[in-house]
């Protein structure tokens, strides 16, 4: 064991920063896809075929933006500060428009409108800091790649959980649970940019590709390549599950008030799990220890596969082996990915601008292709659903994710993950 390993764990400076503001990334990203969709088919009733089709399109835009906002965070690396500070702003405002605002026309169009400003300030705030995770993990000494992660990704699947639950203890105090759940997230965002400050642009220029460069020298990279397809096969799982988590909760258990329960035991389940994972990689290697928990979520999502109305207590415990094992994949992959561009394209923009797009074009694939299916079958949010449309739910939420997730792990097999 190298002194790294032995060494008690430390809180570097400015790694609460990392935390804070990851959890606020991660309360504006996955809580979006797995509440805003319910929200505006409950509240305006708007079909889920059309918000599948929307999500998609606005995906698309992510084909030209993400790249684009990778170059930009290269090429501004000096502005990151003052750039990340106005796209807080504008992430809180359209969070505000998204939840707390009655659409002043079209409930489709608004969504389409509010989302379109929420990610595409999500995505440079998201792109600016995984690539300057590279410079702060390089600050951090051996290990320092797994290190960081362990403390961004804590803090990132920290705020999911708060995210997940907040709605429900808000729902005790308003009417209006998501208004204020709005309300909330812009007060934490500004906080978030406030102790990040001074982490912006503190990495030497001098050894930096063109960004142009940056982003052909990752393309070019066979590994690099490999690692975007491991992670598109395997973000598509918790992208269906995602989805079709408060559906199947409500619909297939029959227990529409235990989904923020459950729903929080799953991301506390990923939290608590995350430094584990970290010390386990570490300690083990990133890539047997990645593997473990793709299998453990296969497992998981297995028995998903055999449940009905009232098996709350057997869901549970799928909800914590499944979270444990997102631990995994949200604290491992990501730092395989950026310790490998480290070596190839320092600036790391261009390269975050990819993962990004692959991250989020999962969410928006399966939207369009999932949520459409659920329709035709006759599925109908909060009413009783025939059984050919509990079957298909059941088939889409528990049977697909395994079988991608299969897939994922036999791309990791016939991956080359370097330990150093």
């Amino acid at each position: 064991m190298t002194a790294a390993m032995a060494s008690p764990v430390v809180v570097r400076p400015g790694l609460g920063a990392w935390a804070l503001f990851s959890a606020m990334l991660a309360a504006a990203g996955l809580p979006i896809y797995i509440n805003a969709p319910k929200f505006y088919v409950d509240e305006y009733g708007v079909s889920l075929a059309a918000l599948g089709v929307v999500l998609f399109a606005l995906r698309l835009i992510d084909v030209v933006q993400d790249p684009a906002l990778g170059w930009l965070a290269d090429r501004a690396e000096r502005q990151r500060g003052p750039l990340v500070a106005g796209c807080t702003v504008l992430m809180a405002v359209a969070m505000v428009g998204l939840f707390a605002v009655t659409p002043p026309f079209a409930p489709l169009v608004w969504f389409a409108v509010t989302l379109v400003v929420l990610f595409s300030a999500w995505s440079f705030l998201a792109i600016a800091f995984y690539a300057e995770g590279v410079r702060k993990a390089g600050t951090l000494g051996p290990g320092g790649h797994l290190r960081l992660a362990g403390w961004r990704e804590g803090g990132a699947l920290l705020g999911v959980s708060i995210a997940a639950v907040a709605p429900v203890a808000l729902a005790a105090l308003t009417d209006r649970p998501f208004a204020g759940y709005a309300a909330g997230f812009a007060l934490v965002a500004l906080a978030a940019a406030w102790a990040m400050r001074r982490e912006w642009g503190q990495g030497d220029l001098s050894d930096r590709a063109p960004a142009g460069v940056a982003l052909r020298d990752v393309l070019r990279d066979g590994l690099l390549r490999r690692l975007l397809l491991l992670a598109l096969v395997n973000a598509t799982p918790v992208a269906v599950t995602s989805t079709l988590f408060l559906f199947f909760v409500e619909s297939r258990l029959g227990a529409p008030d235990l989904s923020g329960p459950l729903l929080l035991l799953f991301f506390l389940s990923a939290a608590a799990s995350t430094p584990l994972w970290s010390w386990a990689a570490q300690r083990f290697g990133a890539k047997p220890v990645l593997l473990a928990g793709m299998v453990l979520s296969v497992l998981a999502f297995a028995f998903a596969a055999t449940l009905g109305t009232g098996d709350l207590l057997a869901f549970a415990a799928i909800c914590a082996a499944s979270g444990a094992a997102l631990g995994a994949d949200t604290t491992l992959l990501p730092a395989i990915f950026a310790r490998r561009l480290a070596t190839v394209a320092p600036g790391a923009g261009a390269g975050f601008g990819l993962w990004n797009f692959v991250s989020k074009f999962t969410l928006a694939f399966v939207a369009v292709i999932v949520l459409p299916l659920l329709q035709a079958r006759g599925f109908v949010s909060g009413t009783v659903n025939p059984p050919g449309a509990l079957a298909m739910l059941t088939l889409l939420y528990a049977v697909v994710p395994c079988a991608l997730k299969l897939l994922a792990i036999g791309l990791l097999v016939a991956t080359p993950v370097s330990e150093t």
